[in-house]
């Protein structure tokens, strides 16, 4: 073989390791390391050296939370006053209460949910929503429950919408003559067949003192001059509404009657007066001596 002098020509082609080495800088992953990686890299370890004095730390938060501030204090970010829409004069007073914000605020201070919450907690809200209006106004459009019933439990009278829910409490039954009165166990949990009962008995006008209801299984329709109606557990509306008819056709209920027991549907029952038995005894004895 012959030797190679200064006058043979250098091999252009790289050396087998140039070669690998160029091909592995040409990959997708290292060249976005190279691009990417590396100054971020080089970013953090000065970030990370400039924090490890805790001074600088604590100049950088500082610097952080007046930005903040300056942000959000400025006047088209303060709320100053709350607004209540749909609430009487005693709810938004209690939503005032529970609220308790502390006017001006920044709306980014505001915890919206948190107070939506509280508000919706209220016995006499049934929904609530909130929102920051322009001019630095907090508003809240309540929808009130509407008192449906008074219901007589062992703590008192309570007020309750046709659900059932509580709307707020009464000191005496005076306050309220135009709702119908509902009392007895259980009562709250069935206040709209309570209240379609009442709409049947529409026929008895201002005789209708309330209703009872009786084991927590059925209801018992008070009357005035002591008189009762004993309703079924099933079906009490249809009842109900027979005993109206025959009231109607042979004025039952304007007689010495008690109770009219209707809770055998097959076999209604009469529950006379004691005077009425009395009468109807001294007659009894009278036709017997007749005889």
């Amino acid at each position: 073989m012959r030797p190679l002098d200064e006058t043979t020509p250098r091999d252009p082609a790289p050396s087998r390791l140039h070669y690998r080495m160029q091909r592995w800088m040409l990959t997708p992953g290292i060249r976005l390391g190279l691009r990417i990686g590396v100054p971020a890299a080089a970013v953090f370890a000065a970030a990370s050296g400039f924090m490890a004095d805790e001074q600088r730390r604590d100049a950088v938060s500082m610097f952080v939370a007046e930005m903040r501030a300056s942000i959000q204090e400025r006047p088209e970010f303060m709320v100053s006053l709350m607004a209540i829409d749909g609430a009487g004069r005693n709810l938004a007073e209690d939503i005032r209460e529970v609220v308790q914000i502390d006017f001006p605020v920044s709306s980014f201070d505001l915890d919206l949910v948190t107070i939506r919450d509280r508000i919706a907690g209220l016995d006499p809200v049934e929904n609530v929503s909130l929102r920051v209006r322009p001019g630095g106004i907090l508003q809240v459009d309540v929808t009130e429950r509407l008192p449906a019933v008074v219901w007589r439990s062992r703590d008192g009278l309570e007020m309750l919408d046709e659900t059932g829910a509580r709307v707020d409490s009464l000191t005496r039954r005076t306050e309220r003559p135009d709702l119908p009165l509902i009392a007895g166990q259980g009562a709250q949990r069935h206040v709209a067949e309570a209240l379609d009962l009442i709409a049947a008995a529409e026929p008895l006008g201002g005789r209708l003192r309330g209703l009872v209801r009786m084991g927590a299984r059925r209801w018992d329709v008070v009357l005035d001059r002591d008189q009762r109606i004993l309703l079924p557990e099933e079906d009490p509306v249809r009842a109900l509404e027979r005993v109206l008819a025959l009231n109607e056709v042979q004025d039952l209920l304007g007689r010495d009657v008690t109770a009219v027991d209707m809770r055998l549907g097959a076999r209604p029952t009469l529950r006379m007066s004691e005077a009425a038995i009395g009468e109807w005894w001294r007659i009894r004895k009278i036709n017997g001596s007749g005889h």
